[in-house]
């Protein structure tokens, strides 16, 4: 037999801390290790102050990571310098959360793909307009578009064009942070779809960052689930779905909408606020909320367990799940 393709993106104990005015450490993300594939879909997802945005940025180094690894087609990104690191932008991108406030509400939309092309150093004149015709076109809007501003754009097309801002440069690697989660839901479906398409058709490999697992079940091959900064369970999409191993998975899943009125879910309390990340919870950062806690929960963080097949959890009563 051969040996398993590498992933396209392999990240292995990624930390990032911040260091307040007052000189309080706010650790963000904590030991973080997942795999994106190539030509797939990793869902990173967790409620707001879980660090996923952090840990998403970090990897494409806009925030500096504290530690740890990325190691992207064999190299380490962590490593670059930033000049080195700067030959690396053509290939790994982003889509921002809000549409508006990613795009520069001054300049045109060609502007704006302009700009993106300049990056990669593409032919100015009639080439130029050409490819900033065929972006759009990619994403569904029409080359008329092109000379319009953006609050002449509904929040969807504005999102659209900042999908068609990502691929000018014709990455392989995107980080679609939150991409649907200021779009009224009717739009949010049609933006999903045109993500799942161009994942096809240009094999793009994405790491999509959500906080409704519904979302992430629908787009992603793997899921990984992040709680205050750190990782709870992860795996295959379909694994960690139809049998999860942590309450925190079963407590998101609890609370996320079903279109099938006939489908009842067992529901996991989710009790009080996610707790600071100045001053994160001993041992397991969960118990605070989680309705199995016990003494030792508290007493070491949970080591992460191999479950077989690509499942991983991280909990010390996960067999009482099974």
């Amino acid at each position: 037999m051969s040996a398993p393709e590498a992933p396209l993106l392999d990240v292995r104990g990624l930390t990032k801390t911040f260091v307040g005015r007052n000189g309080r450490t706010v650790h963000a993300v904590s030991d973080v290790s997942f795999s994106v594939r190539r030509g797939t879909t990793v869902g990173l997802v967790g409620e707001s102050g879980s660090g996923k945005t952090t840990a998403g940025r970090s990897v494409l180094r806009l925030i500096e990571p504290s530690g740890g690894k990325a190691v992207f087609d064999g190299v380490d990104l962590f490593s670059l310098s930033e000049r080195e690191m700067k030959a690396y932008r053509k290939r790994l991108q982003i889509i921002f959360q809000d549409p508006f406030s990613s795009l520069n509400p001054r300049m045109r939309i060609d502007a704006i793909l302009s700009e993106a092309l300049d990056a990669a150093d593409f032919a100015r004149g009639a080439a130029r307009r050409e490819r900033i015709a065929e972006l759009l076109a990619i994403v569904g809007l029409s080359p008329d578009h092109a000379r319009r501003f953006p609050h002449e754009f509904s929040g969807g097309q504005r999102q659209r064009i900042g999908i068609a801002r990502a691929l000018a440069v014709e990455p392989e690697f995107i980080v679609a942070d939150e991409p649907v989660s200021a779009l009224d839901v009717s739009v949010q479906a049609q933006v999903l779809n045109l993500l799942g398409d161009l994942q096809k058709r240009f094999s793009l490999s994405i790491l999509f960052i959500a906080h409704d697992l519904s979302v992430v079940e629908y787009l992603c091959d793997d899921v990984v689930v992040m709680y205050l900064g750190r990782v709870m369970e992860s795996g295959p999409s379909r694994k960690v779905y139809a049998n999860p191993r942590h309450p925190y998975t079963r407590a998101l899943l609890a609370t996320a909408p079903v279109p099938d009125p006939t489908r009842r879910k067992a529901r996991v309390p989710l009790m009080g606020d996610i707790p600071s990340p100045i001053n994160p919870p001993s041992g397991c950062v969960f118990r605070t909320r989680c309705p199995m806690a016990i003494e030792a929960c508290a007493q070491a963080i949970p080591p992460v367990e191999d479950l077989g097949g690509n499942h991983h959890v991280a909990c010390i009563r996960h067999a009482e799940l099974a």
